[in-house]
């Protein structure tokens, strides 16, 4: 350390600070992970009690075809909300990193505003707008109505579980994305312009490959929590949109089956520490390159 200090001398005030947070995580967070790992190698026992077996059975039926087909379903609807997110989040945060200081801050507050609001009021007010007697069928009718306009059956489909995973999911997109493009060396970007690329090659051949690790983490920030979301298929979705937490929902509370539900949730954060494994192999490779 600096200033002839040891970091060994330093050893009591390191305990002090690290102490207090480093308890927080472990009684908190790590112990109750562990806790329902330890489930998932478990048999449920009589009414409410689990024994700790060490049997694999709750995996293997997790890895049944019906789970599967249902995980591959919320991998895709994931996949398919984090894209539009990325084409509709890009151009916000590229606004936004070239707009005026005092309008930046503005629409930074606009983008983390829903986070102000809670999330099953968010989606009851898009049960509110995509219903059929909801404000967007109602402009529609009052548009069209002489047309002989009928009402669009949003609700109850996937179409609504996309909007409603699109709609919560955006800032987790455009903030880091933000981040990752206020960095760049604007000279870079004029010296493009200057040399006769347009703004679309330059944003193509410059932009994204400089902002390629701010675009990998906006990624997984926004995979992870959508491919985990269980509010959105529950209220705006039907029969057909459910998915895997929905499914992990149902055997922690319906079913009582906290075993089976404890090896689904871990198939899920299975899947999670790959996409992590992915996103940090490729920042190594950029910081390489």
């Amino acid at each position: 350390m600096r200033d002839g200090l040891d970091w060994r001398t330093a050893r009591p005030g390191l305990a002090g600070l690290l102490g207090p947070p480093l308890a927080w995580f472990l009684l908190f967070f790590a112990v109750p992970i562990a806790v329902v790992w330890a489930y998932s190698f478990g048999t449920n026992v009589g009414v409410a009690g689990i024994e700790i077996s060490g049997t694999f059975a709750n995996y293997a039926r997790a890895l049944e075809p019906l789970y599967l087909r249902i995980l591959a379903k919320s991998l895709a609807f994931a996949a398919l909300a984090t894209l539009i997110c990325l084409l509709v989040g890009f151009p916000v945060a590229l606004a936004i990193s070239f707009a005026a200081p005092r309008l930046k801050a503005v629409l930074l507050v606009g983008i983390m505003l829903p986070f102000w609001t809670n999330l099953l009021i968010r989606t009851y007010a898009l049960i509110a707008l995509l219903r059929d007697e909801g404000l967007i069928n109602q402009g529609l009718l009052w548009a069209f109505g002489w047309a002989g306009f009928e009402p669009l059956p949003m609700m109850n489909s996937n179409f609504a579980v996309m909007v409603g995973l699109v709609y919560v999911h955006l800032p987790f997109t455009v903030l880091p994305l933000y981040a990752a493009l206020d960095r760049l060396d604007r000279s870079l970007l004029e010296a493009s312009l200057d040399l006769g690329a347009g703004h679309l090659r330059t944003i193509w051949y410059v932009v994204l490959p400089l902002a390629s690790a701010g675009i990998a983490s906006a990624v997984l920030l926004t995979f992870i929590p959508v491919l985990g979301s269980y509010l959105a298929p529950d209220l705006l979705g039907g029969p057909d949109s459910q998915m895997i937490a929905n499914v992990i929902e149902r055997q922690f509370k319906r079913a009582n089956d906290w075993p089976f539900g404890a090896a689904l949730a871990f198939l899920l954060m299975y899947v999670t520490f790959i996409g992590i494994a992915l996103q940090s192999a490729h920042r190594r490779r950029i910081d390489a390159e």
